[in-house]
Parts: structure tokens; C-alpha cells; sequence
């Protein structure tokens, strides 16, 4: 049977900005799928444009960024496909969809959640402004998504402030909040970054449970591939506003084609590997986007760098089977002949 078409489609997104040094081009040809009901998690380092690309989905870029080129095609079943690229960020439309339709979790729920509103006051407009609910029905709704999120005494929870509630408990509420309206597709940046290990197995657990509950999609941005290699069905690589592959979780973790994956998964802790052992690291720094060096951006970190090819031109788009690519000359005939050239 074909392949259904993908809930969501970005196809060489750019988010610049705009700066009085320079522009920043923070997601510089993006593009990625992300299936029905399937987990796509994309990883890479600090300011590879991870969370750039997540809030260009959503038309939350700030400025003095903007997307500037590229599409993200939006297919709801029984609808036209949407390109969410080119709805302004305060459209009716978009309104719609952001939190409707595709809902996000953000990385610091203390920051997300006012200490002003009850939790209660928040979850219930978030409701209301998606669903033609009274403020009572709002309401039974708001304790029955606490509960579905984990959260213990939910109605007392509801007249609580976020203060009085832990970081994981907030988190939970933030993804009460995201499920306000049944998503088709929850966003979640960095969901586990600022909590406790045992906590961030819950809210990972919770994510699992939820989506094979509701059957949404989820975009997951981590740099955690311990977390990765737990949720994922497929993963995309990313480095300096991006895309280097793509793959399925299976692929990715033991057969990398792209050097920099290679090296993140090298990184990795082992077990047993003795105390004595120094960690692998890999060198230099992710670049400024600002600087990005000459053709491949991560040849300055490579140990597999060829000369006089790497650092000229970009590297080929290298496509193995259908949901599977690559970006690297390693992986192309006609840039290794050119360089078996320049070594000559």
C-alpha cells in the first residue's frame, strides 16, 4: 500500500535574523516530515536551530527573526492542506491552529505558567478559546486533564498557583494544557531538560501514554538520545540550521552515515567503560550562524574532512530509500572522485 501522506511536511525552511551585526540564519533550508501518529524526535547540540524550527511551525518566531522562505504544509484529514508558512502569525487561522490543532510544550513550564492565574484560571481559557464550552463544562474538562496528565487531587489542583507546585507537577500542567483541545500534534521542546531524572521518566511515560491514547503525532526536540533511543520512531539530525539525516530510530543508532551523528552517538556514556576512561568528546564549538564557514558547516569538526571539498562546497543531498538521507560527500561518488583528484 502507498504511504500515507504526512501529518505535517517542512520543506526547506528558513527563519532569519535580522540583526544590526549581521543576519542570523538560524534555520537555513529545514526539511522533514512528521507521520500520523508516529514520534519524530529531532536532535543535535545547543543552536543548531532545534526550537527555531518548532516555533517557526507555530508562527512563534520573535523579532527580529521571520521565516523568510520555505513551506510547512498542514494536512488535516478531510481538509485542504494548509501552508502554515504563509499565515501571518496573528491570523484568525493561525489562532486556530496554534493550540487547536497543534499544541506545544515548552522547555521551562515555571516560565510558560503566570503566577498570577490560578491553574485553573489558565487551563480553563485555554479550553474555552478552543472549544464552545460553558465555563462550568470548561471546568469538568480541566479536572478530567489534570487527571489524564497524572496530576493527584485534581480539583484541588485547579485553585492552585504554579509556586505552590513542583517543576514536574508544572510540567504536567503544561501538558494538560497542550491536550486542551485533542492536538493532532503536540510540539515538545525539551520537555525534560530541567528536571530530575525519575521525573523526567515519568513525563516521558506520560507522553507515551497519552499519544498511544489519543493517537496524535509528536515532534520531540532533545538532545538527550538516551531519550530518543526510547521514544522515537524516526530521527532527525540537525547542525547549524540543518537537516545532515534522517532516518528511523533503528538506523540512525546503529547504522550513522553523517560523521557528526557518529560522533554525538560516540559521546555517549557507557556503562562499564571503567573510571579511569575519559569521556569522547567532539571538537571545537558549534559555530555562530552568523560565521557559518565555507561549504559543509560542520567540516571544521570533522575527523573525516577531505580537503579542497569539504571546506568549498556544500554538501549533496543523498537520499536511501524513502524515508532515509544524508548529507555528506562521504556518501557521494562524484565529490569522492574529486577529491581522490585534489589528494593526487
Amino acid at each position: 500500500m502507498p504511504r500515507e501522506d504526512p501529518l505535517l511536511e517542512i520543506s526547506d525552511l528558513r527563519t532569519h535574523f535580522f540583526t544590526r551585526e549581521g543576519t542570523v540564519r538560524a534555520v537555513d533550508g529545514v526539511s522533514l516530515t512528521v507521520p500520523r501518529g508516529k514520534t519524530v524526535c529531532v536532535v543535535g547540540e545547543s543552536g543548531c536551530g532545534k526550537s527555531v524550527t518548532a516555533r517557526s511551525v507555530l508562527g512563534l518566531v520573535d523579532e527580529p527573526g521571520r521565516i523568510v522562505s520555505g513551506e510547512i504544509w498542514w494536512r488535516r484529514r478531510g481538509q485542504e492542506p494548509v501552508n502554515l508558512a504563509q499565515l501571518g502569525p496573528r491570523s484568525e487561522e493561525m489562532r486556530r491552529v496554534r493550540g487547536g490543532e497543534i499544541s506545544m510544550v515548552f522547555q521551562e513550564p515555571m516560565a510558560s505558567l503566570s503566577p498570577m492565574y490560578t491553574i485553573g484560571d489558565q487551563l480553563v481559557e485555554a479550553i474555552r478559546m478552543h472549544l464552545p464550552l460553558t465555563q462550568e463544562q470548561a471546568r469538568e474538562r480541566a479536572t478530567d486533564l489534570l487527571r489524564r496528565a497524572g496530576i493527584p487531587r485534581a480539583e484541588e489542583r485547579l485553585d492552585a498557583y504554579s509556586f505552590q507546585l513542583s517543576g514536574g507537577m508544572c510540567q504536567r500542567v503544561m501538558i494538560a494544557i497542550a491536550l486542551a483541545a485533542d492536538p493532532a500534534l503536540l510540539i515538545a521542546d525539551e520537555p525534560t531538560t530541567a528536571l530530575d531524572v525519575t521525573t523526567q521518566a515519568r513525563i516521558i511515560d506520560l507522553l507515551r501514554d497519552l499519544q498511544a491514547e489519543t493517537g496524535m503525532s509528536v515532534l520531540f526536540i532533545t538532545h538527550d538520545l538516551g531519550v530518543v533511543a526510547e521514544i522515537a520512531d524516526e530521527v532527525v539530525v540537525m547542525y547549524l540550521g540543518t537537516v545532515v539525516e534522517r532516518g528511523g530510530v533503528d538506523e540512525i543508532f546503529h547504522d550513522p552515515k553523517h560523521p557528526y551523528t557518529n560522533a554525538l552517538l560516540g559521546s555517549i556514556p557507557r556503562m562499564g567503560a571503567g573510571a579511569g576512561r575519559r569521556l569522547a568528546t567532539i571538537r571545537g564549538n558549534v559555530p555562530h550562524p552568523s560565521d557559518r564557514p565555507a561549504g559543509c558547516p560542520f567540516h571544521p569538526r570533522c575527523d573525516a574532512a577531505i580537503g579542497g571539498v569539504c571546506d568549498v562546497s556544500d554538501p549533496p543531498h543523498i537520499v536511501f530509500g524513502e524515508a532515509r538521507s544524508v548529507r555528506c560527500v562521504l556518501h557521494d561518488d562524484v565529490h569522492r572522485s574529486s577529491a581522490a583528484e585534489v589528494r593526487a
